[in-house]
């Protein structure tokens, strides 16, 4: 049982500041023995349980002592954990490509998961269930980019940000980007249209 604390310890070690899903350690061992490992390394404080399910290795600051985790790798834990897709909000995804200044002030998820609310640290995540077409591209960076657009609505997609959006995609996004305007309504396939041209 040592040789499999270790060995989940060290997985833990090898993704520093990453939030991990139980299951990432389920080749290690079965789950009674895995999810044991972990419950004996939180409570030795070697690992931090964030959610049910979802532990990290914290990492410690000189002054202000362990850190929150980052919420979006959180969010993907949790997500992956309960096998629900993710995808950000509108404002959030406009906020991660750089097409506005404005920090959404809650951390807010779009899923096909259940409503939930969970605390991480000071910080609250939520997930709200959202139905298909919110979800269209989820966990892709096409999915973000669909949201982005999104964020603007029909009447305030500017050319500007077309063009950034043209810029700074990668071409694989576009791609996929593209395959998804079939799904979008149309003013949104009108403006995938001019992103991906």
């Amino acid at each position: 049982m040592k040789d499999l604390t270790l060995r989940v310890l060290e997985r833990a070690k090898a993704v520093p500041g990453s939030a991990l899903p139980a299951k990432a350690f389920a080749d290690l061992g079965n789950r009674a023995a895995v999810d044991q490992a972990l419950s004996r390394l939180a409570k030795a404080g070697k690992i931090r349980r964030i959610a049910r399910g979802v532990y990290d290795l914290p990492e410690n600051h000189p002054t202000l002592g362990p850190l929150s985790p980052d919420p979006d790798t959180v969010a993907r834990a949790i997500a992956d954990q309960s096998g629900y897709r993710l995808q950000p909000t509108p404002a959030r995804a406009a906020n991660a490509l750089g097409l506005s200044s404005q920090v959404p002030a809650q951390i807010v998820y779009l899923t096909d998961g259940g409503s939930r609310k969970i605390k991480v640290g000071n910080q609250i995540i939520q997930f709200k269930h959202a139905g298909p077409r919110a979800l269209l591209g989820a966990g892709t960076p096409e999915g973000v980019a669909l949201q982005a657009i999104r964020a603007f609505g029909p009447d305030h997609l500017t050319d500007n940000v077309i063009r950034q959006l043209r810029q700074n995609l990668p071409s694989d996004a576009k791609s996929g980007l593209k395959k998804l305007a079939r799904h979008a309504p149309q003013w949104m396939a009108s403006a995938i249209e001019a992103v991906t041209a």
